[in-house]
């Protein structure tokens, strides 16, 4: 055992770095990266170097990574063909006083692979598309509300944002209204109340939280909502930002059988380069263009080239069922070894974008301790957060994974 320990990750770097950022940066890392989200000390901060599914810390310790940069890598870090169509379009050109033909071309592109879009407007955030839609829907239908599930993650906007949150008012979410995840008949009985008021419905394509167990949407579920907003002249968007393009090529809602108006994409879309989407149907494409919401850096050409360089791959190398091969063999293992150990593991959410969680350990203190043990091993695991998988993630990299977790297990049980 103490050959193992002596063994074990040390971040003695990323903890000197982390201090000098405090003196000059709010929070020293802020947003999700927070150290304050993970376990402070038992976790890297700061990264030195990435490639395929791997990266390496300040320190020289090496991950398999679990998060993917929080969903953007789907690819692989540093994958060669989208880095060189990024790198040939910011040679010829990428900000500049218009924008680039490929702009065209990747709009082109998004028509044709995903069924319900007629159009494709482009910004650089998840949270820019989210608020985007919603104005959209404002302007097609005239009305001011919005529903929204609870707990559902759509950015950082004011609206979405909830109270508690500096510089959050009570007046921000004047307009918005709430209901549970999977209630469909909370959600009919919500637009009854509020008929002919209600603008948008908008949702992620399953329940995703943090520091909770992921909810695939019940049977009928986004069908009976479909229906509902159809019937009463309701925008249906789906919040496709953390999900899009590891469910299914066409947005999430082809995998669970349902037609939104508009979708939103960032994330996986680009392998990691900074641009997002919003796709929609052709019936709001008039009230679209009456928005005005635009970015200094919104056209940038470079980004695009890796958005259509990143979904062609996919496109090619049926990348989909890639992720679902290594997702499903990761949860399985992690069920299977959980039950050798005595530790009860129980997976959710779906292959693309895993989590875990131990069935008796109620305030995740056991979830924090394995995954800091798992990581100071060499495979990182978020303890609070989905995780993600990408198509450089190999069946060797998941054993040896399923290697680190099973020590990380032993390790708990000794201390038991």
């Amino acid at each position: 055992m103490a050959k193992e320990e002596r063994e074990l990750y040390t971040f003695t770097k990323s903890k000197e770095l982390f201090a000098r950022a405090t003196e000059v940066i709010p929070w020293g890392i802020y947003g999700h990266m927070s150290p304050t989200l993970q376990v402070p000390g038992a976790f890297p901060y700061y990264t030195a170097t990435a490639k395929g599914c791997r990266y390496t810390d300040v320190d020289g310790n090496e991950f398999i990574d679990y998060m993917c940069a929080y969903g953007p890598m789907i690819l692989g870090y540093n994958y060669a063909p989208v880095e060189e169509a990024a790198a040939a379009q910011q040679a010829a050109a990428n900000c500049t006083n218009h924008p680039a033909p490929v702009m065209v071309e990747l709009a082109e592109f998004l028509v044709d692979l995903i069924p319900v879009a007629d159009w494709a407007f482009f910004a650089k955030n998840g949270g820019d598309v989210t608020t985007y839609s919603l104005l959209v829907a404002r302007a097609h239908t005239g009305r001011k509300k919005v529903i929204m599930v609870n707990k559902h993650y759509h950015g950082v906007a004011p609206w979405c944002t909830s109270l508690g949150h500096g510089g959050i008012t009570p007046e921000d979410h004047l307009n918005m209204l709430y209901v549970e995840w999977n209630d469909l008949e909370g959600f009919e009985a919500l637009v009854k109340k509020h008929r002919g008021e209600i603008a948008a419905f908008i949702a992620q394509p399953y329940h995703h939280i943090t520091y909770g167990k992921q909810e695939l949407p019940a049977e009928g579920y986004w069908q009976g909502i479909e229906k509902i907003c159809k019937e009463e002249g309701i925008v249906l968007i789906l919040d496709d930002v953390r999900t899009g393009f590891r469910l299914h090529l066409g947005g999430s809602n082809e995998y669970f059988g349902f037609k939104p108006d508009l979708i939103c994409f960032c994330k996986a879309i680009a392998n990691g380069h900074p641009i997002s989407a919003c796709v929609g149907r052709k019936e709001l494409m008039n009230a679209a263009s009456k928005v005005l919401y635009t970015g200094s850096f919104w056209m940038s050409a470079a980004p695009m080239a890796a958005a259509l360089a990143t979904l062609k791959t996919l496109k090619e190398t049926n990348g989909v069922e890639k992720i679902k091969r290594a997702g499903t063999m990761l949860m399985e293992g992690l069920e299977e070894l959980g039950a050798q150990y005595g530790l009860e593991i129980e997976t959710s959410g779906t292959p693309g974008l895993p989590f875990m969680h131990f069935k008796d350990d109620p305030d995740y203190f056991l979830q924090q301790t394995f995954c800091a043990e798992v990581t100071r091993r060499g495979s990182f695991f978020h303890p609070h957060h989905n995780w993600f998988i990408s198509t450089a993630h190999e069946d060797k990299d998941i054993q040896e994974t399923l290697n680190h977790v099973e020590a990380a297990l032993k390790a708990i049980k000794n201390k038991m």
